[in-house]
Order: C-alpha cells, then sequence, then structure tokens
C-alpha cells in the first residue's frame, strides 16, 4: 500500500503561482510513475500533468502547456507541480496518482494510488 498526501493548494489572484506537493509513504514506491489530475464542481476529472518515477519523462495536457511543470528528483517523492500565470479556469481539486505499472498515463483508471486531493482556487 501506498499513501499519497498532496499540499500546497490555496486561494490566488489570477496570473498568480502556486506550487503544490504529492509526498508519498508505505511500501517501496520509487518506481512508481506519478501524475496529477484535477476535479472542477460539476465536470469530470482531467489529466493534467505526468512524470516518469525517473523524472526524465513528462507529458502535459495542452491547456497547462508552457505555465505548469511537473518535476521530482531522481526516483523520488515528493512530486511537484509549479503551476504559473494561472486562471480562473484552473480553479479545482487537484489530485495525485501513482502507480508502479505507468510510465505516462493519461487516463485516471490507470493509476491505483490516489491522495485525498488540494484545493486551487484562481480568483479576484
Amino acid at each position: 500500500q501506498v499513501q499519497l498526501v498532496e499540499s500546497g493548494g490555496g486561494l490566488v489572484e489570477p496570473g498568480g503561482s502556486l506550487r503544490l506537493s504529492c509526498a508519498a509513504s508505505g511500501s517501496t514506491y520509487n518506481n512508481y510513475g506519478t501524475a496529477w489530475f484535477r476535479q472542477a464542481p460539476g465536470k469530470e476529472r482531467e489529466f493534467v500533468a505526468a512524470i516518469s518515477y525517473g523524472g526524465g519523462t513528462t507529458y502535459y495536457t495542452d491547456s497547462v502547456k508552457g505555465r505548469f511543470t511537473i518535476s521530482r528528483d531522481n526516483a523520488k517523492y515528493p512530486v511537484y507541480l509549479e503551476m504559473n500565470s494561472l486562471k480562473p479556469e484552473d480553479t479545482a481539486v487537484y489530485y495525485c496518482a501513482a502507480d508502479p505499472w505507468v510510465r505516462i498515463g493519461v487516463r485516471d483508471v490507470g493509476y491505483a494510488y490516489w491522495g485525498q486531493g488540494t484545493q486551487v482556487t484562481v480568483s479576484s
């Protein structure tokens, strides 16, 4: 079992920045691909960004390319999501997900382990 805990969410004005963290604990988890998803009120959960277990490969949804950066130090946790130039449409609960069989995955059904989520609100 792996436990994931997100932190770093909050209220920020449009154009501002936040850094989310995903910490892991439990059994050996250093070879887990990890991703961030988000879910806005009334909408389905959507993929945001993913990183391979070694950190050498990343992938982003088009709407966040150039604004968000996912990172990790080698195969370690935490996994970070640096979010810049935030927009009101980025408002959502952000979830960290991990799985030992996923290198880079954009489908939420591919991830076995999930955190509880952290709220990000972009508003003036």
